[in-house]
């Protein structure tokens, strides 16, 4: 009986935890037995951040992207230039999610490289290295501590999910592979921490940063379509209804969506 009210009470405190992280500007959390002194190992606390990437990166690819360009939109690598009127592609966001992270206190990296990179700065090279070449026969996530940069790694698989993925990188200039199908292995999404094991305190502070990344690179893609002399109207509505961008807060509570029910089942996971 005492086992089961635990497990009753860590549900209620992790089901709370989701409510705190999908709600804006939220109270702090009240300590609770259930967290309090519990830790998790960091593999499984990445793990829960690169699934909520996935979804991130699904949500912004097709509806922002896919269907954008289907109502006349632009996206291009070089969207930063002041001259380019376009929006960055899906993975120069998560590069913009990547920064917003580098520059927090949180200690969580996000990298997003491959062995044949449009670009030499994102080439694996050392244990990364070894461990795509792993995931590439095994289609699994390698989770490894690195010696040289000392942080404890999780690297995931990243495929080619959309013809436009394909398309771009098939026909880029500087891309060293130009036979990319859908469904390939492109590259890795490689996340980093400095500790082996997180408290719950920790796992939700990852994951309200991780949340704050995504609300920065979106936020600097509408900053840019500012600048745009054909500006899409920005609110409630989506790409697929026409020439409409949703609001930040439209974006994000459609991620919330999507994602929180996933969340919530793999944070339940972690209290077993």
């Amino acid at each position: 009986m005492r086992r089961v009210l635990s497990s009753v009470i860590v549900a209620l405190a992790l089901a709370a935890l989701v409510v705190y992280l999908f709600v804006q500007a939220p109270p702090p959390l009240p300590e609770t037995t259930a967290s309090k002194g519990r830790t998790i190992p960091i593999e499984k606390a990445l793990a829960i951040v690169a699934a909520e990437n996935d979804v991130a990166r699904a949500l912004y690819t097709r509806e922002i992207v896919g269907a954008g360009k289907a109502a006349g939109m632009k996206f291009d690598e070089r969207w930063r230039d002041p001259s380019v009127q376009a929006g960055p592609l899906p993975a120069l966001f998560l590069r913009e999610a990547a920064k917003s992270l580098q520059k927090g206190s949180v200690g969580v990296g996000l990298f997003l490289g491959s062995e044949f990179p449009i670009s030499p700065a994102n080439r694996f090279t050392g244990r990364q290295e070894e461990a795509s070449q792993k995931i590439g026969k095994t289609q699994k996530p390698e989770f490894f501590y690195a010696e040289d940069t000392q942080l404890y790694t999780a690297m995931f698989p990243d495929y080619a999910s959309t013809p436009d993925c394909v398309e771009c990188h098939n026909h880029h200039p500087q891309s060293p592979k130009k036979d990319w199908t859908l469904d390939n292995m492109m590259g890795a999404t490689t996340w980093t921490y400095p500790a082996k094991e997180v408290s719950y305190e920790e796992l939700l502070k990852i994951v309200a940063a991780v949340h704050q990344s995504f609300r920065d690179a979106y936020d600097a893609y509408l900053a840019k379509v500012q600048s745009f002399e054909r500006k899409p109207e920005i609110g409630e509505h989506w790409p697929r209804e026409g020439y409409f961008l949703p609001s930040t807060e439209v974006f994000l509570a459609e991620f919330a969506r999507r994602s929180s029910p996933q969340t919530l089942d793999r944070l339940l996971a972690t209290s077993r």
